[in-house]
């Protein structure tokens, strides 16, 4: 990419709600179980629809609207029986919720800058520079909290082979996956993007239970069948009823 401090300053907003992001859903996730947590970030779709309709001016249809509940009422059926209540992690998640609807609708915006896509060369190299940036915005935070045990982790990264092994995999596939969450953002728009990402939230449920040889229970398989069913229905409920009005 041939960018300049101009295009960099502009993207300092995404910068920023990537490492917010990011950084209250792991939060989220350690205060509390990892059920609640994936529960509290289903109702992402929601919080970017409302930032859409009344903050960039991008409306929803009623229809689309009336999908959410389907899509976040499926996730938390599928992880009801794991319920484990925490304050802590209900705010965080909510914040993280928060900081994902605005990069996304920043995001987007970014992508649709004259110029500056142009320079950017790809949407490869856009998420790329965006993470540099975050975090470099992160590492205050992170001294400020932790930077009294960076010690023991450096010791501990060196010397235990599965918390490097583990590290650089997470690393890895964190990195793959928001990559085409920002490819899939560019052929869509803020409020898919985040329907999509809850949807993935019923594939990490199923996924993680067999990997872990967990039961698959009824309301469980119910709750995974209804949220996926809800993106699908989300994904093309605008075109039905085109095609009915037509009719």
């Amino acid at each position: 990419p041939t960018v300049t401090m101009d295009d960099i300053i502009k993207m300092l907003p995404v910068a920023f709600c990537f490492a917010g992001a990011h950084s209250a859903s792991v939060f989220a996730l350690s205060a509390g179980a990892v059920s609640f947590g994936q529960i509290v970030k289903a109702a992402e779709p929601a919080f970017a629809a409302v930032l859409s309709q009344f903050v960039y001016n991008k409306p929803v249809s009623k229809a689309k609207w009336l999908c959410l509940p389907v899509i976040i009422g499926g996730v938390i059926l599928a992880s009801v029986k794991e319920l484990d209540f925490a304050v802590s992690a209900l705010v965080s998640a909510c914040i993280a919720n928060l900081f994902a609807a605005f990069k996304g609708n920043e995001n987007k915006k970014l992508m649709e800058t004259e110029g500056l896509k142009d320079r950017m060369g790809s949407v490869g190299n856009q998420f790329a520079l965006t993470t540099i940036l975050g975090f470099f915005m992160s590492l205050p935070f992170v001294f400020l909290r932790e930077g009294n045990k960076l010690g023991e982790f450096v010791t501990l990264f060196k010397t235990n082979p599965v918390i490097s092994s583990n590290l650089i995999a997470s690393g890895l596939w964190f990195y793959g996956y928001n990559e085409l969450a920002t490819m899939t953002l560019k052929k869509t728009g803020a409020v898919t993007q985040s329907v999509a990402n809850t949807a993935k939230r019923v594939i990490v449920i199923v996924g993680v239970a067999i990997v872990l040889g967990e039961s698959l229970d009824p309301i469980k398989m119910l709750g995974c069948s209804i949220g996926i069913g809800g993106v699908f229905l989300y994904s093309i409920i605008d075109q039905l009823l085109a095609k009915k009005k037509e009719a």
